[in-house]
């Protein structure tokens, strides 16, 4: 006679819920962070990670949220970019970070060092190696 042993999971069992897949695309609608939405379903985040690697559609969610988000966020720049609804004055601090993530090449601030001796001369003019015989 033989005998067939069912292998039992190691580890607690999963929390994660389907349910979960609409909260996830709702909390990225409104501007959350992956980190946010782990709090507010009560877990974290490499749990969240865990889960998106474990089920295709919650990793479907955890993109659609991610675009939602970012989506979120550039609303509230371009809407909050005016200084006030009176003014057509533009927050330039708002524009300039804005404009720096969204095209770093072309706005990018960035700042160049060079280390020079007086007078701008290079700190080395050159090196000279001399190899000598031990004395014997």
């Amino acid at each position: 006679m033989t005998e067939t042993t069912e292998k039992r999971p190691v580890g607690r069992p999963s929390l994660y819920k389907p349910e979960y897949c609409e909260e996830v695309i709702a909390l990225g609608k409104i501007g959350k962070s992956t980190e946010a939405i782990g709090a507010i379903l009560g877990v974290g985040t490499k749990t969240l990670y865990n889960w998106r690697d474990e089920n295709l559609e919650f990793l479907h969610a955890l993109e659609l949220a991610k675009e939602f988000e970012l989506q979120w966020w550039e609303d509230i720049a371009q809407t909050h970019m005016i200084e006030n609804k009176e003014s057509d004055k533009i927050n330039a601090t708002i524009w300039s970070r804005s404009m720096a993530a969204r095209f770093p090449k072309k706005y990018r601030e960035q700042v160049k060092q060079e280390i020079t001796g007086a007078d701008g001369a290079p700190l080395l003019a050159g090196i000279q190696v001399t190899f000598v015989k031990p004395s014997e």
